[in-house]
Parts: structure tokens; C-alpha cells; sequence
């Protein structure tokens, strides 16, 4: 058994293909076909089950994947310790973004990043910030930047906040409210709204804010993605409370939208956040290039 043929089975095991995975690891099908039936004669199980039309992993298999990951993940890691040690960040970085970062240009981030460590390979992934620690906690990303409600920490993790920021309510322009110099939770809380999903950090953030104020709201639509929301906004469907760093570059340049300061409305920190488990050689060159104190490397 070696890399290479854990490699394949990764593959095929992401694609459930044998062709598209020949293909992402730039291989002929009938070599990568043959390594994989070498392995299972090895290890004396079939890994995937396959058909003309169809390629499923086998309770052996998949009982086999996981540590195949393992295996090639601490083979990347060792490489990159290697070159680390020699001066070169090499390897992957996997980096998670909230769709409302607005403490960082992340696009701007990468780029310096990239400059100076042209050999890190960068994956970017969006999410939810709580589906973005998990996945941290979980070893499939390697940093992210995240937006909780006052008072909330990421649990397991190296965190440092980047920005405190206070939501502002988002009406459409006609609105009665579009002209105000601020309001109050109790002068909006008989609106429609449009929020975020239920359960999530970012809806978490308003339905706080109303509770502690002892109010209830009806929020008639949920959306994943900003855009989204803003939409309905100037469509006259409801209004929103959005964080304000984020909001107010794309309602300076939408007129349909209009922005009102709220008194006691709901506050959010940007944290970035890291695993406290021995961070990737390229890990902490990100930490570096954001200028973040790091601590003492732990084992």
C-alpha cells in the first residue's frame, strides 16, 4: 500500500466516479482502476461496489476512508513542516468566510497572502459561523472568520475579535421610517421582517435583541444570503437589522435601500478563529500576514 493508491481512493470516494477521479489526479482510468483493484486484493475486501452506471462505497470502504484521509493528511503535513523548516511555507490552507465579513477584504487578504507564499494552495469556503468553527474543530478548515452575537465566543478554539459592530435597520427607501434619525426596538417591532434562517449566528443576533427587550416580531421571510434579503427589502416586503460595516458600502450604492441607526439594537462580534491544536506551517503564515500575536506552538 502507498499514497498514491490512498490518493485514488480518495478520489473516487469524492467523485463516486471512476473517470472524473482518474481525471483530478491526472491519470489514465485503467492505472487508477488497477491500483484500486490491487489494494482491495491486499487488503482482502472490496472497497467500492460498481456497476456500468454507478460507483458506491462498501461499509469496507468506508471504514477504510477515514483513515486514508488521516494518512494523507499527515503526509501533507509532514511535507510542509519539511519545507517549513527550510524557510518555504508549502501546503494547503483552508480558510472559512462569513457572507457579512466586513472586517477584513478578504479578497485584498488573500492577495498579499499569496505574495508572499506563492506555493500555499488557498481554498475558500462560505458558510455559517457555526458551521465554520465546527468544521475548524473538525480538521477541514484551518482558520475562518466569524460574526457572533455579543457575549459568545467560539468554544475550543484560538479566537482574537477583529471588530465590534452595531446593527442598523434596513427599510426601502419609501419607507416611514427611511428619514429617521434613530428608532427603538419597540417602535419597529410590530414590522414584517426579513432575517436569516432560524437557528443561525446571524439570525441569533436579532432574535436576542428582541427578547432582551421582552418583544416579539413576525418575521414573514428567511434567506441564506444577503442579496437576497435586500431584495425583498426594496421590493416592499419587509425590513431587516443587518450589521452596519457590512450593510452600508452596498446601500450607498443602492438607492432603494435606506438606513437608520437603533438605539438598543443588536451588537455582533468579528472574531478570527483558528485551531489551538499545532496550526499548519501554513496557518500560522496567515496569522502572520493578519498581523496576530501567535501563541507558543502546543503538541
Amino acid at each position: 500500500m502507498d499514497l498514491q493508491q490512498l490518493r485514488y481512493v480518495v478520489a473516487v470516494a469524492d467523485t463516486l466516479n471512476f473517470t472524473r477521479a482518474a481525471e483530478r489526479c491526472q491519470v489514465v482510468q485503467s492505472a487508477l482502476s488497477h491500483r484500486i483493484a490491487a489494494l482491495e486484493r491486499e487488503l482482502g475486501v472490496r472497497l467500492f461496489a460498481r456497476s456500468s452506471r454507478r460507483v458506491e462505497l462498501t461499509g469496507a470502504g468506508a471504514a477504510f476512508l477515514a483513515g486514508a484521509r488521516e494518512c494523507l493528511a499527515a503526509a501533507d503535513r509532514a511535507v510542509a513542516d519539511a519545507a517549513a523548516a527550510t524557510g518555504v511555507v508549502r501546503g494547503r490552507l483552508a480558510v472559512g468566510v462569513i457572507v457579512t465579513t466586513a472586517a477584513v477584504d478578504v479578497p485584498e487578504l488573500l492577495q498579499r497572502y499569496r505574495a508572499r507564499h506563492p506555493e500555499v494552495r488557498v481554498l475558500l469556503r462560505s458558510g455559517r459561523s457555526d458551521e465554520l468553527a465546527a468544521a475548524i474543530r473538525a480538521g477541514e478548515l484551518d482558520i475562518a472568520f466569524l460574526g457572533l452575537p455579543e457575549g459568545e465566543r467560539p468554544a475550543g478554539l484560538e479566537t482574537v475579535v477583529l471588530d465590534h459592530d452595531e446593527h442598523v435597520l434596513v427599510v426601502p427607501a419609501g419607507h416611514r421610517l427611511a428619514g429617521a434619525c434613530r428608532v427603538t426596538l419597540a417602535e419597529i417591532a410590530g414590522e414584517t421582517f426579513v432575517d436569516f434562517v432560524a437557528g443561525t449566528p446571524a439570525r441569533a443576533q436579532s432574535d436576542r435583541a428582541f427578547a432582551a427587550a421582552g418583544l416579539a416580531r413576525e418575521v414573514a421571510y428567511e434567506a441564506g444570503v444577503v442579496e437576497l434579503i435586500t431584495r425583498l427589502i426594496t421590493r416592499g416586503l419587509g425590513i431587516a437589522l443587518l450589521p452596519s460595516a457590512f450593510i452600508r458600502p452596498l446601500a450607498a450604492g443602492d438607492p432603494g435601500l435606506a438606513l437608520v441607526p437603533v438605539v438598543d439594537g443588536p451588537r455582533r462580534l468579528e472574531y478570527l478563529a483558528w485551531s489551538r491544536f499545532n496550526p499548519s506551517p501554513a496557518t500560522r503564515a496567515m496569522l502572520d500576514v493578519l498581523g496576530v500575536r501567535q501563541p507558543s506552538a502546543r503538541s
